[in-house]
């Protein structure tokens, strides 16, 4: 089963998310529509409900398969089918342009790195440090549950923090920066690249999608019928941008980058500090702004499209297709800043002129405003069943938070061991095992367990 016939078979199990808005009006703090209650885990890395259980596959600091090193801060993934049922993963790393030698693939020395020709890089860096980040790519046998191989997929790009799954099996991994050439960089940063799924060891040609755009990406998620990129910025009045490819699946080859507005709003503040502007439920019409000067070397691209009318968002984090519908979390948003989720449904003519007369609709989906529901929503994902699967990124313990196509909410997991964040979370093609990260302990977690369907 591919990925597109994947996610349309996800969605199609979903049964509609309508009585969301009411449920949270009672402020429902517990939820039978989960698991059930979560069981301390006497290892202390991951709660679970009765019945799941985990493995970890994958640590930062151990030897890969190429004999490079797995990198710290691993962050947002997806997953592929591979050759002989095996599940692919592509993992991001978010390490920056300070980090140490050791938090890279290369070794606390960089004795690595001779293995590696300086072209393999994006940014081979001064003085012999390269950029740390990039990505990895796992193959995992979900029947054995065993980790079969690990290997560097990417590298010399910076704080690789989330991205994106394409319906062609390929991975869009994106810059949450905008640093440029100088002390430490020989070229600028905060662009996204597309990694293809290999199951053979071997690096992407780290190409930048500059038609995409330079800012602070954080997400981006892809219509399969138009092959249209949705992306999120991670600044606090930051813009919903998408990417119109000149060329179906060939992103390489440049496009259009619009930014998000109302039709009847111009300018309007999503983000709901300052009065409830946007009610939860409520269906807007949208319309596209073009953009120009995108490479925006004064990282100002967002003033500039808010100024011509598109609408300001609250820190764009994790974003998913699912459900046909593009979601995506704004960490911050909510009158209490306890984030909000969104979702865009695409107009059947998007992205062409009839689209004006038929436009997309965006929704505030949830806006808790009650960190007992949900605290700071990053990375999430649309579960085989329809439910959201939601990543904290909070003050003290992160768990992971299930919403129900009923709209009740529900915890999943809960990180054990510290209080670093969860990302990356994503389900395997088969359905049967759930894919997420611990970041700051570089713990790659497996989970299994009596899923629904």
């Amino acid at each position: 089963m591919n990925r597109r016939h994947f996610l349309k078979n996800a969605g199609a199990l979903a049964l509609g998310f309508a009585g969301l808005r009411q449920l949270m009006a009672c402020g429902k703090k517990e939820s039978t529509a989960g698991f059930g209650p979560l069981l301390s885990d006497p290892d202390k890395i991951f709660d679970l409900p009765k019945g799941f259980s985990y493995q970890i596959i994958s640590r930062s600091g151990q030897q890969m398969n190429d004999g490079f090193i797995v990198p710290q801060r691993c962050d947002a993934m997806a997953t592929f089918p591979g050759p002989e049922g095996m599940t692919m993963i592509v993992r991001n790393h978010e390490v920056n342009s300070k980090a140490r030698a050791k938090e890279g693939a290369f070794g606390e020395n960089y004795e690595l790195l001779p293995r590696l020709q300086p072209e393999a890089f994006y940014d081979a860096g001064n003085n012999g440090k390269p950029a740390l980040g990039g990505t990895t790519t796992l193959v995992y046998d979900t029947n054995a549950r065993r980790l079969v191989s690990q290997h560097l997929s990417l590298a010399g790009t910076l704080r690789n923090c989330a991205g994106g799954p394409t319906p062609w099996n390929s991975w869009i991994t994106c810059e949450e920066t905008v640093e440029r050439a100088g002390a430490f960089c020989t070229k600028d940063h905060g662009y996204n690249f597309e990694v293809p799924v290999s199951y053979a060891p071997g690096l992407a040609t780290p190409t930048p999608l500059k038609a995409m755009g330079r800012f602070n990406h954080e997400a981006v998620a892809v219509h399969p019928a138009t092959s249209i990129v949705y992306q999120t910025e991670d600044q606090r009045d930051g813009l919903i941008y998408r990417f119109i490819p000149a060329r179906p699946e060939r992103l390489v080859e440049g496009g259009k980058l619009q930014a998000l507005a109302m039709n009847d709003q111009p300018g309007l503040d999503t983000r709901n500090w300052e009065g409830q502007k946007v009610t939860t439920g409520t269906r807007l019409g949208v319309k596209w702004i073009d953009l120009d000067e995108i490479d925006s070397p004064q990282d100002d691209m967002r003033h500039r499209g808010f100024a011509h009318g598109a609408a300001r968002f609250a820190r764009g984090e994790g974003m998913w297709y699912g459900n046909d519908a593009i979601y995506f979390a704004c960490t911050n948003g909510g009158r209490k800043g306890k984030g909000q989720i969104w979702r865009y449904f695409p107009s059947p003519h998007e992205g062409t002129p009839e689209e004006q007369n038929d436009p997309g609709k965006l929704e505030l989906f949830v806006e808790p405003n009650d960190r007992n529901l949900v605290e700071n929503a990053d990375n999430l994902t649309v579960a085989p069943w329809g439910d959201l699967i939601v990543c904290e990124d909070r003050d003290g313990p992160a768990s992971l938070i299930g919403i129900t196509p009923q709209g009740e909410f529900y915890k999943l997991g809960k990180n054990a061991v510290s209080n670093s964040e969860l990302a990356g979370v994503t389900f395997s093609p088969d359905g049967t095992t759930l894919f997420v990260n611990i970041q700051h302990e570089g713990l790659t977690l497996a989970i299994t367990g009596p899923w629904r369907g």
